[in-house]
C-alpha cells in the first residue's frame, strides 16, 4: 500500500483511495495506539461538509468501536474546534475527516492526540506499518467493552463559547464580509461574529455535499474581493473547506495574506503588551519579508 500518511493526515480519493476499510483500519489501529492503557478511552470526530465524510465516519467509528474507544460524535464543525473540543470535552485524542482546500472528490482522515496536536512520526510510522502488512491489534474487547458513539450535544455552542472566552472584544460597528466555502465553517464564522456586534455579510454558507471549495473560499479570493467591494465591508475573510486556512481582504478588497495577517496581529499585540514572550510563530510557507519586519518592530 506504501506511504499512508502525508503533510496532513491520510488523504484520497473516496471510496477509492480512501476506502471506507482503510477509514475502519485506520480508526481500530490508530486509535489503538493514541489510546492504549486508558481505561474507556474516549475520542472526538467531526467532519466537513463533503458528501462522503458520513462514509467514512460511519467506517471510522465502527474502527474506534472496536478497539473499546467511545466516540463522541461533533458532526460538521472546523478542523481548529475539532482540535479544541478534545480539551473542552476532556478526551483522549481526535480526529478530522476532511481534504482542506482539496475538490470534492478527495477526503482525507486526520488525527490528533490528547493535546490537540497532530501525530508524531513516529507514532504514523507505527499505525502504517500495522496497515501495510495487514496486522492486526491484540485487542479484541467483547460486550460491554466495546465503545459506543456519543452524540455530543450542542458541540458549536460549546466551541464558540470557549473561542469568546478567550478574548475580550466586541466588533461592533464594523461590517465584515464572510465566504464559507460552502465547508465545514458555515455555521460557525457567522454566528460567532454576529455574536461579537459585527454587521456580517456572507455567501457561500450554503453546503450540499458537493459544492464544498467549488468557485469559492480561499483557493478563490476574487470572491470574498467582490463581496467587500460590494457591501462596503471593512474587511474580508474567505476560509477553505475545514476553515484551517483564511484569506482576508482590506476594505479596497486587496488581498491580504498570512503573513500579513501575522504582522498585523503580531504588532497590534506587542503595542498593547500582550505578545506573549515577544515571539510569533510561523510555518515553513513564511517569508524572509515578514522576518525583516518583525524585526524592524523590535
Amino acid at each position: 500500500m506504501g506511504k499512508l500518511f502525508g503533510t496532513d493526515g491520510v488523504r484520497g480519493i473516496a471510496n477509492k483511495d480512501l476506502s471506507p476499510e482503510l477509514a475502519y483500519k485506520l480508526g481500530r489501529v490508530g486509535g489503538y495506539f493514541l489510546t492504549n492503557g486508558i481505561k474507556r478511552p474516549k475520542m472526538v470526530v467531526g467532519l466537513d461538509t463533503r458528501i462522503s465524510g458520513d462514509m467514512l465516519e460511519g467506517a471510522l467509528s465502527s474502527g474506534l468501536n472496536s478497539a473499546g474507544i467511545d466516540v463522541l460524535y461533533l458532526g460538521i464543525l472546523p478542523t481548529p474546534a475539532v482540535a479544541c473540543m478534545i480539551k473542552i470535552l476532556d478526551a483522549d485524542g481526535g480526529v478530522m475527516i476532511t481534504a482542506s482546500h482539496n475538490p470534492i472528490e478527495y477526503n482525507g482522515i486526520k488525527f490528533f492526540d490528547k493535546d490537540g496536536l497532530k501525530l508524531t512520526d513516529e507514532t504514523e510510522n507505527l499505525i502504517e506499518e500495522y496497515i501495510n502488512n495487514n496486522l492486526d491489534i491484540d485487542y479484541i474487547p467483547i460486550s460491554g467493552d466495546l465503545g459506543r458513539k456519543i452524540r455530543v450535544e450542542a458541540p458549536l455552542r460549546k466551541y464558540l463559547d470557549y473561542l469568546k472566552s478567550t478574548i475580550n472584544v466586541e466588533l461592533n460597528g464594523l461590517k465584515i464580509a464572510v465566504d464559507c466555502g460552502n465547508g465545514a465553517v458555515y455555521k460557525a464564522a457567522p454566528q460567532l461574529l454576529h455574536e461579537l456586534g459585527a454587521q456580517v455579510y456572507v455567501i457561500h454558507n450554503e453546503p450540499n455535499g458537493i459544492n464544498i471549495n467549488v468557485d469559492c473560499g480561499s483557493t478563490n479570493p476574487e470572491e470574498i474581493q467582490k463581496l467587500v467591494l460590494e457591501t462596503g465591508a471593512d474587511v474580508g475573510l474567505s476560509f477553505d473547506g475545514d476553515a484551517d486556512r483564511l484569506i482576508a481582504a482590506d476594505e479596497n478588497g486587496n488581498i491580504v495574506d498570512g503573513d500579513h495577517v501575522l504582522a498585523i496581529c503580531g504588532t497590534c499585540l506587542k503595542e498593547k503588551g500582550k505578545l506573549r514572550n515577544n515571539t510569533i510563530v510561523g510555518t515553513v510557507m513564511t517569508n524572509l519579508g515578514l522576518d525583516i519586519c518583525l524585526k524592524d518592530k523590535g
